[in-house]
């Protein structure tokens, strides 16, 4: 007879405290799982009722799924040990490395927190996502303290869920700030490249998707580095755990086949933040038609040939990449004064929010610009802040 099994696995106390917000809680849609968390719970459910056997089964039926996920085999290894003796923690084994053992601790405790708290992604937006072009057919969202990301696909400018994943970040964190401090930056992103694994060491899994740190705002802020991809694991390897990285984002191979399939190069977005921001689909209707209406008052403002009316739309710590607000002010009344008419036609609109207390939004669109002896079409990228309770232009560019 099986003594009672005091598990104290770190993983199991959490868990069942954290149990207490069941998955999709409030009447929400529950979204099909993309990883073992669902088995996991189940499995940490069996042994917390001392149901030992029904543990181990439902653990060697996660293996056979997940073959090299580490933390499924330190598992059924304690759930064997807890035949003969009762655990005392989690890795029981008298061997067991304690690095290799905190590793995986925290990569279970990651997984179910993030599960049982997952948030009722149906009926809340993120307000990093304000809107999505015609052409950005996904968008990814990194939160760092749940070690997660979120697919979401473009519905006539309007996030929908699709997907999320278990992912690993910097060593020491986030918010990179310089280069080999081994965090993984903060901030509005977008994928640059896509490199085969036939290009790449075994480190990097099935393939890499280098994104573009430092951005504009990034090298104003005076941070430094480079090399920040979104990358697999190594064959033998399902996971890493949830801080092992060095400032890249990092995913088992499988989801980040999955995700291969929806990445476009130069297009995608990805926003890394230390905390996802949820709002009610009001709000974020509210928030998003704000900027909106602000951006359409810039752009008319332009046409108006007013200088005066256009300037009040940005603020006085504005630069472009060669110019300061009074240098930019001075060309703009210059270039005004012999203009007899202006129009400014805006398309593909895209709007994403920073994370931080600064709250930037990169706002890029394609402008054509015709006036009574210029034409022109460009890409731009503007950032937008709140100043004196209203939205400005801190940085304009091309894009």
């Amino acid at each position: 007879m099986i003594n009672r099994v005091r598990v104290t696995l770190a993983i199991v106390a959490a868990c069942v405290a954290a149990a207490a917000i069941p998955a999709g809680a409030g009447g929400a849609v529950v979204f099909p799982d993309a990883g073992p968390e669902s088995q996991l719970a189940t499995i940490l459910g069996e042994i917390e009722k001392n149901r030992i056997d029904a543990a181990l089964q439902k653990t060697e039926a996660l293996l056979l799924q997940y073959p090299n996920f580490r933390l499924g085999h330190l598992i059924k290894g304690d759930l064997l040990l807890a035949r003969s003796k009762p655990l005392e923690t989690f890795g029981n084994a008298d061997n067991a490395p304690r690095e290799k053992l905190s590793d995986l601790r925290d990569e279970a405790l990651v997984r179910i927190k993030a599960y049982r708290e997952k948030p009722a992604l149906a009926d809340q937006l993120p307000s990093s996502l304000l809107q999505m072009e015609p052409g950005q057919k996904y968008a990814m969202l990194v939160d760092t303290q749940k070690s997660r990301l979120y697919l979401y696909e473009n519905d006539g400018g309007r996030p929908r869920f699709v997907a999320d994943y278990y992912v690993t970040q910097g060593k020491s964190g986030a918010d990179k700030m310089r280069e080999g401090d081994r965090k993984t930056p903060l901030g509005v992103y977008h994928v640059t490249a896509a490199l085969s694994a036939k290009k790449l060491s075994d480190l990097y899994g099935t393939g890499a998707f280098p994104i573009n740190y430092p951005n504009e705002w990034d090298k104003r802020q005076g941070r430094k580095g480079h090399g920040i991809w979104l990358h697999g694991t190594p064959a033998d390897t399902y996971s890493r755990p949830p801080k092992a990285s060095e400032g890249c984002v990092v995913l088992s191979n499988a989801d980040l086949e999955v995700l291969a399939k929806n990445v476009q190069v130069g297009v995608t977005p990805v926003i890394i933040s230390d905390s996802i921001e949820w709002l009610s689909p009001g709000d974020w209707q509210r928030e998003r038609e704000g900027l909106r209406r602000e951006v359409e008052a810039w752009r008319l403002a332009w046409e108006s040939g007013d200088v005066d009316r256009l300037l009040a739309h940005y603020s006085r710590a504005f630069q472009t990449d060669k110019q300061n607000f009074a240098e930019f002010a001075a060309r703009k009344r210059q270039v005004l004064t012999g203009k007899e008419w202006v129009k400014i036609d805006l398309s593909r609109q895209s709007m994403f929010r920073s994370p931080g207390k600064d709250g930037v939004v990169f706002v890029t669109f394609e402008q054509q610009y015709t006036s009574n002896n210029f034409k022109n079409l460009m890409k731009k990228r503007q950032y937008w802040i709140r100043e004196d309770g209203r939205w400005k232009i801190i940085y304009e560019g091309s894009a």
